[in-house]
């Protein structure tokens, strides 16, 4: 009895005389009221009843269970922290605090201290709790973890379009009709001057093109009905053209005047190929040899260089005027020095890797020590040559006739033009040599290749007597694109030369 006594006594003691006011509410209390009221209160805006009232009791089976939502091992597409419930329990009080005011008791209380408070009586920052972060850096994946998607996590926006997409019209802009073009693969029928003039030899007549107004003249024609133009070639100012004929003479003409200068006499057989040096032009003929006229002086020939046992029909100089490239129907290129007057010359470099007649040379212009050569039927291939090491960068079946190339500037490519079988012209990225596009039309092999004096557009000859202008390299192809959308491919200008 003394021990119920004892018992009575120690209750009598602990019994309150009123409820605890400023006590907070249990979490059991909280979650019951919260509950009563949402069932009071009706149903909240988006919910139904029976969200309301499930969400006061735990389900006996959770939905979806059987579904792995949570990856068992690394490597998802995304990093998705986990928390504790205690962390889960801060958080909701940082919610609940969030809008009440800012204790006056210590305004001065910095981040630092509340970080130092925090890591010394929680053991994390409260920062660290938040579940939802707006600003601020993007949390860290754990120590160890793959990423094996390769995914890029970051929080600047992402621009729709960072690359513009490049415009590369399928047809030509412009035809021409050239009656009676010589289909020769060894001839050079074909130059664009650096005043935006093409010269175009049909037959034994040479015709002027203003690629900007459209204009057609005729510059001259050869006195005899069975001689023919081989090879033109413009100076770098534009004023001037040499024309190679088949009676082995050279005339040099006056394109503004309308007059012949003069007439240079020293190969033994036809001129297919010219190129001009400042006041040097270099001439290749059939016999194999290659001639240099200083066109200065009455004594015009000042050199022979002798290297090719075949026709000549090849024939660059590299734009810093170091160095001539030359190839030939002996399938051999030949790179030669800068002209050395009186002094005996051998070749830089030769190459014999090219199993059918080289007629297509060019100097890469942003690498001058880059030279790309083509072989014709036997051989087909694209062949990159570095001439200080002499060595061979790269090489390229293109399965078909290669008769000229060109390197385009704007887009840092190459372009090819092909007889048979494809009798098409592609553009070619450099140095990687990938195709990146094909421009067809031609019905008959392609003779020459061109570019303008902007680079933009493309001019091919072809043994089906015409001319096609291609504008491939235009440095804005969005507003091309937008041109294309109103000119319709019926409103191609069809024109003739003569």
């Amino acid at each position: 009895m003394a021990q119920f006594g004892f018992e009575n006594d120690i209750h009598s003691i602990l019994k309150l005389d009123m409820p605890i006011t400023n006590a907070p509410i249990a979490r059991w209390q909280r979650k019951a009221s919260s509950s009563n009221a949402s069932a009071l209160n009706g149903l909240s805006p988006g919910k139904s009843a029976n969200v309301s009232l499930s969400s006061s009791k735990t389900p006996s089976k959770t939905p979806g269970k059987n579904k792995k939502v949570t990856p068992s091992k690394m490597g998802g597409d995304r990093f998705i922290p986990t928390r504790n419930s205690k962390q889960m329990d801060v958080a909701s009080f940082l919610l609940t605090k969030e809008n009440e005011p800012v204790d006056a008791i210590n305004p001065t209380v910095t981040s630092e201290s509340q970080k130092a408070w925090s890591m010394s009586l929680n053991g994390y920052n409260l920062e660290d709790a938040k579940i939802l972060h707006l600003g601020g850096k993007p949390l860290n994946a754990p120590e160890g973890y793959q990423n094996n998607l390769k995914v890029l996590y970051s929080q600047g926006a992402t621009p729709a379009s960072v690359k513009k997409t490049r415009y590369i019209s399928s047809t030509p802009d412009r035809i021409l009709d050239a009656p009676e073009l010589r289909n020769d693969f060894y001839l050079n029928l074909l130059d664009w001057s650096s005043r935006n003039v093409l010269a175009v030899a049909l037959h034994n007549s040479v015709y002027l093109l203003d690629a900007a107004q459209g204009d057609v003249t005729l510059l001259m024609k050869l006195e005899h009905e069975q001689d023919y133009i081989c090879s033109l070639s413009w100076t770098r100012e534009g004023t001037y053209l040499a024309i190679g004929t088949s009676d082995c003479n050279i005339q040099l003409w006056d394109v503004y005047s309308h007059k012949r200068l003069r007439s240079m006499a020293s190969h033994t057989s036809r001129v297919a190929s010219l190129s001009w040096n400042d006041h040097v032009l270099s001439s290749g003929s059939r016999s194999g040899h290659i001639h240099h006229h200083d066109v200065r002086v009455a004594d015009h020939h000042i050199f022979t260089l002798s290297g090719h046992s075949q026709e000549v029909c090849g024939l660059k100089w590299s734009p810093d005027g170091r160095y001539l490239a030359s190839g030939g129907n002996d399938n051999m290129v030949h790179v030669w020095p800068r002209v050395q007057e009186g002094t005996a010359s051998q070749s830089v470099r030769s190459w014999s890797e090219h199993q059918g007649a080289v007629k297509a040379l060019a100097w890469c212009p942003w690498q001058p020590n880059i030279l790309a050569s083509g072989g014709g039927t036997s051989d087909r291939h694209i062949r990159i040559w570095n001439v200080n090491s002499g060595s061979c960068i790269s090489s390229l079946d293109t399965q078909s006739q290669i008769s000229s190339l060109v390197f385009a500037p704007n887009y840092k490519e190459l372009v090819s033009a092909h007889g048979y079988a494809h009798n098409n012209v592609v553009i070619w990225k450099y140095p990687a040599l990938t195709r990146v596009a094909e421009l067809n039309g031609h019905e008959d092999r392609v003779l020459s290749l061109l570019l303008s004096p902007d680079c933009s557009t493309v001019a091919t000859v072809a043994g089906d007597e015409t001319i096609r202008l291609w504008k491939s390299f235009e440095m804005d192809p969005v507003k091309k694109a937008k041109e294309r959308l109103v000119k319709s491919t019926s409103g191609v200008i069809h024109q003739s030369i003569r």
